[in-house]
């Protein structure tokens, strides 16, 4: 049987999203998967979906949703007070909707990235080069998304599944550092800062997107004017403008760049930088590969059961 998810108000920047599109990089296509990995796998694990199952990422202020049959959905990542038909519905569980239920979103008061996912098989026709990721088509008013309905099922909370919602959960949301491993050009700042750069305050600047964080703060200068040769960069990657200002790319990144290059956010860094307004003050921390590593796949033993 098939049913419909139906765009009927357009949102800022919401878009449908997995895991990505890899493999294609070096002809310039950047993977375009989601800003936050963390809450889209919660998302799917909640409705018991393969961890890369396609979701809709939401922005403030966010699409509204119609549904054309009963079927489950979850929310999950930012908090933007989901209502369904004007009553409040809860983050992080199962929802049961039900034909011309419509789902929209009153205000944003935790994180900036939401994630929408949905119990059953996503049209394939959506995919190009094996990924449902979009990085030039936002949901736009009128569209319909054909989904194959998934047997029916009675979901709930299990105690695997609340573990995982609240480690995700306090891994997202608190006041730790952001931790990164140095790069080829760190060695290559002035001591001003380097030291900037690991005891002052940063904000994200309100210019940023799932490009780049640009990152307001302190200054940063090279010791002496180099040139770098245009290189490789991934979601993460810590650069520095000729303005002194630090950009970080995220997951609409370009694939190669040529500004000096001074670091990696570790991969489970990044959601929680990415869920981070405006207005909220971080600092930066130094680690290394090995404790990237162990920190990875201590994060994916969550979803493992």
């Amino acid at each position: 049987m098939k049913m419909s998810i139906k765009i009927i108000k357009k949102g800022l920047s919401d878009r449908i999203i997995d895991a990505g599109r890899y493999g294609f990089q070096h002809l310039g296509i950047q993977p375009s998967g989601p800003m936050d990995f963390l809450s889209a796998q919660l998302a799917n694990t909640i409705l018991d979906n393969d961890l890369n199952h396609p979701v809709f990422e939401l922005h403030f202020p966010a699409a509204v949703f119609e549904f054309d049959e009963a079927m489950y959905i979850c929310i999950c990542g930012a908090n933007f007070v989901p209502v369904i038909n004007e009553k409040s519905v809860a983050l992080n569980t199962p929802i049961h909707v039900y034909p011309k239920d419509q789902l929209s979103f009153l205000q944003p008061i935790e994180g900036r990235s939401c994630y929408l996912a949905f119990k059953g098989k996503l049209d394939e026709s959506k995919k190009w080069l094996n990924s449902f990721s979009s990085f030039q088509t936002t949901l736009n008013k009128g569209d319909h998304f054909v989904i194959h309905k998934a047997p029916e099922i009675v979901l709930s909370i299990n105690p695997f599944k609340q573990n995982t919602i609240q480690q995700v959960q306090k891994n997202l949301f608190n006041e730790h550092e952001i931790r990164f491993i140095p790069g080829p050009a760190w060695n290559d700042l002035d001591h001003a800062s380097i030291q900037a750069l690991m005891h002052k305050s940063f904000t994200i600047d309100a210019k940023s997107n799932r490009m780049g964080f640009l990152f307001n703060g302190p200054a940063i200068h090279l010791a002496a004017p180099k040139d770098y040769l245009s290189s490789a960069v991934t979601m993460g990657t810590i650069q520095l403008l000729p303005n002194g200002q630090i950009i970080v790319l995220m997951a609409d990144h370009q694939t190669i760049g040529g500004y000096a290059n001074l670091g990696q956010i570790i991969l489970v860094d990044l959601p929680r930088l990415a869920q981070l307004n405006n207005q909220c003050p971080f600092k930066l921390s130094i680690t290394n590969v090995q404790t990237a590593h162990q920190l990875y796949r201590s994060i994916q033993s969550w979803f493992m059961h």
